[in-house]
């Protein structure tokens, strides 16, 4: 399996070494640079999996970088980390604002660091997972588009039976309890778009989304005495 690259833009060659040092230790391949014209140019040459960048560097700035980045649509979902000696709440909200992941500042612990490296590589491992199509049978559920196709016809679903369809497809032949899939279908709210959710009005829901999906409505199955699945097919 390659090991994720972590490109590190820093103008002082004691703190490239110091990060170099600590990341390498965890595993990461790190490719070191110490200019903001060297940072877009690596970017370009391999695209890292994620970018500890310096605010403050000779020439193109780190904010100017982060700025570059994120407008051009072939780098804008690198995972950026900030670490500069600037404190202020303005400098870190610019950063910020721009779509830096998060920021460290100066002086820094090795181990906060390579923690905060870890993070963003892996919210943005489970971003790319939760946006990713998923396809069972002849559905295809699009999570960044909220759209379902079966075959090439699109199905209009309500958000919660999209949430609760999205759930179980993800995990073709696992059996879900009704609670399980009133969690899911809530997400972080309570109350979502269309209807509040409970145990008893999973069931309705199933039916519209057998409904709707036609003959593909079979695909989810019924687990008497437990809940519900969708068929590893």
């Amino acid at each position: 399996m390659a090991r994720e690259t972590v490109l590190v833009v820093d103008d002082e060659e004691d703190i490239l070494e110091l990060v170099k040092y600590n990341l390498d230790k965890e595993g990461y391949s790190v490719v070191c640079v110490a200019t903001g014209e060297d940072a877009l140019a690596a970017t370009r040459m391999k695209m890292p999996d994620a970018l500890v960048l310096d605010l403050m560097l000779p020439g193109v700035d780190g904010l100017e970088v982060c700025r570059r980045l994120k407008a051009d649509p072939t780098t804008r979902q690198i995972p950026i980390l900030m670490l500069t000696a600037k404190g202020s709440e303005a400098d870190i909200v610019a950063g910020l604002e721009l779509g830096a992941a998060d920021y460290v500042t100066k002086p820094f612990s090795p181990r906060v660091l390579t923690a905060r490296v870890k993070a963003v590589l892996r919210r943005d491992a489970e971003a790319a997972e939760a946006d990713a199509a998923v396809h069972v049978g002849s559905v295809v559920i699009h999570p960044g588009r909220h759209q379902v196709l079966v075959g090439d016809v699109p199905v209009q679903l309500t958000a919660t039976e999209f949430r609760i369809l999205h759930f179980l497809a993800r995990r073709p032949g696992w059996v879900f309890t009704r609670q399980q899939i009133v969690d899911a279908a809530q997400g972080d709210d309570v109350y979502v778009a269309d209807r509040y959710v409970t145990d008893r009005s999973v069931d309705v829901h199933i039916v519209s989304l057998r409904r709707k999906l036609g003959e593909a409505g079979t695909l989810i199955e019924t687990v008497r005495g437990v809940g519900y699945r969708m068929q590893d097919v």
